[in-house]
Order: C-alpha cells, then sequence, then structure tokens
C-alpha cells in the first residue's frame, strides 16, 4: 500500500468542494464500483493481517468510526467506506435499495484489491451489511451490526405514537413524504442534524458544533439529502430484496449484534437470530444510538472479540 502519511486526493473525486478530512495513518481513495465513485479511507496492516470493513449510517459518514479505526489498525487492514450519497461518495440517480447499494460497496472492497473481509456497520450502514452478507456470504468471515433495525426483519412496520418512543422513529415516515423534506431541510441541514446527533446520543456531549457541521455539510453537498432520503424511500425494496434472499438461505457466518444501553434496538442479537444461525451479541453500556462515537474503546474490543473468535 502506498505511503498512508500522503493522502491520495484523485481528480475523481466527485464531491471535490467538501472539505476532506484526513485521519493519520489512513489515506483517501476513490474507487469505481460498477460505475459508481465510492470514497474508502484505508489504513493498517495491508500484509497478512485480515481485512476490516467499515459502514456508517444516517446522518453521518465515514468519520463516525474515526475514533475506532486506530485501534484496528493495529491488528487488521481498515478500509471504511462512504456509501453512495455519503461525504465524498458519489450521488447517483436510481435506487438506493440495499440490495444495489451493497453491490455498490462490495464491488469497491474487491477494486481495492480485497477477496474476503470482515464488515461492520452502524445504523443505515448497518442495513446494507445485512443485505451484503445475504448476497456475498461466501465472500465474508462475519459480520457486525450495530444499533439498527433492518427493513423487513427487525424495523417497524409502523411509526409509534406513544410520545416516549415516538421521537425514535419518527423519521422514518416524515423521510417518505415525496417533496416536503427537502423543501423543509434545505438551508437547515445544521439544525436538523445537530438535533439527531444530539438528541439520539446518551450524552448531548457527545458531538461538538464542528462535528456536526461536517456532517451537515456532508448532506448538503450536491445531492447528498436526495440520496440520504433515497435510503428511507427504497426501505420497502430493501425489505423484499431480504425476504426474497432470506427464502433461499438464512446467515450461516458469524454475526455479532452490537446494542447499547440507551440505543434504539435494545437487543441486536435476539432481533438477528431469527435469520442468523450463528448470533451473538454484546451490549455497550453508557452510550446512546451512535456507538461507535460515544464508547469507541467498548466497540473496538467487541470487534477485536469477534475476529479473534471467527479466526
Amino acid at each position: 500500500m502506498p505511503d498512508p502519511a500522503i493522502t491520495t486526493r484523485l481528480s475523481g473525486n466527485p464531491v471535490p468542494d467538501l472539505p476532506l478530512h484526513d485521519l493519520a495513518g489512513f489515506a483517501h481513495r476513490w474507487v469505481d464500483a460498477g460505475g459508481t465513485r465510492l470514497h474508502a479511507v484505508e489504513g493498517g496492516r495491508s500484509n497478512g493481517g485480515p481485512t476490516v470493513v467499515l459502514l456508517a449510517g444516517f446522518p453521518q459518514t465515514w468519520w463516525a468510526w474515526r475514533k475506532v479505526m486506530p485501534t484496528l489498525a493495529d491488528r487488521y487492514h481498515v478500509i471504511a467506506i462512504d456509501l453512495p450519497g455519503q461525504g465524498h461518495s458519489e450521488r447517483p440517480d436510481g435506487s438506493y435499495d440495499t440490495h444495489t447499494v451493497a453491490a455498490y460497496v462490495h464491488a469497491a472492497v474487491r477494486a481495492l484489491g480485497v477477496p474476503s473481509y470482515w464488515l461492520a456497520a452502524h445504523d443505515i450502514g448497518a442495513w446494507v451489511a445485512f443485505s451484503l452478507a445475504l448476497e456475498y456470504e461466501s465472500q465474508l468471515h462475519g459480520v457486525a451490526l450495530v444499533d439498527a433495525g433492518i427493513p423487513g426483519i427487525t424495523l417497524p412496520d409502523a411509526v409509534p405514537l406513544d410520545p416516549e418512543r415516538a421521537w425514535k422513529t419518527w423519521h422514518f415516515a416524515f423521510h417518505l413524504v415525496p417533496g416536503l423534506p427537502e423543501t423543509l431541510l434545505t438551508g437547515r441541514e445544521h439544525e436538523y442534524v445537530g438535533w439527531f446527533l444530539k438528541a439520539k446520543a446518551l450524552s448531548p456531549a457527545a458531538f461538538d458544533d464542528a462535528e456536526i457541521e461536517q456532517y451537515a455539510a456532508a448532506l448538503a453537498a450536491d445531492g447528498g439529502l436526495r440520496a440520504s432520503l433515497a435510503y428511507y424511500r427504497d426501505a420497502a425494496a430493501s425489505a423484499r430484496g431480504n425476504h426474497a434472499a432470506l427464502d433461499r438461505q438464512h446467515l450461516t457466518l458469524p454475526v455479532l449484534g452490537i446494542s447499547s444501553s440507551h440505543g434504539s434496538i435494545p437487543d441486536m442479537a435476539s432481533s438477528l437470530r431469527p435469520w442468523a444461525d450463528n448470533a451473538a451479541g454484546v451490549v455497550v453500556p453508557d452510550a446512546g444510538h451512535f456507538v461507535p462515537d460515544e464508547q469507541p474503546g467498548a466497540v473496538a474490543a467487541a470487534l477485536v472479540d469477534f475476529i479473534a473468535r471467527g479466526d
């Protein structure tokens, strides 16, 4: 691998006006993933160690894993990928159902020269990771899913009306309304992203204003809002794809469900066991929904243990 101290800023960056943030020991890459350019941040042990691929969710980018990546890099080859529409990845037209997006992600990993890998993902990233595992199980060693309901599997079909629960899921219905979110959110991305990060973290101090602005800028940049909403608008197609795949075969590879003490899904492992024959779970204390940001040491330790048991 080229010297990671030299950040690779290729002319193929599809979002050149968005500030690019560096992480010591890691390099930026852009790869052609089936006709869509995806942004990857790569570092760690490129020779001899397992590869760990990381995916983030809404309203974040690869940067959500920045506190976990250095610990993993001591042991593994680490690749954090911006999903289509996130960060510095292309915002293609067309479907954002998770099976379509999973094909892009898997193509990006293969383009980086990785034949098989471990996969860890949070929120919407976990939606994609579940579908990716269904389609490409033979090329994965295992998959870890962090605090996420999966479309058609564990994601509720209806938003609860009880205010004590509705605040966690109300946005699923809002994002589905044609045109309205774009009208209300354009120019107000900072306020919207700030609400998510502060309301759903256990401590509102988990994210500072600079981090909120970084994610908001990515959402506002060149089709980012459209693409982010598309994951929700195509969730029904994602659910149908998951059901069709599970009709053929359940997951047999190792699956780790990472929950948190104050997150969205109290027991990820139990929610996944009906569809995954080899599922285990861990609950991270003192964290809300954004577990990799709030408790990066615990998340890194859970992933290291999961990989060690798999190996």
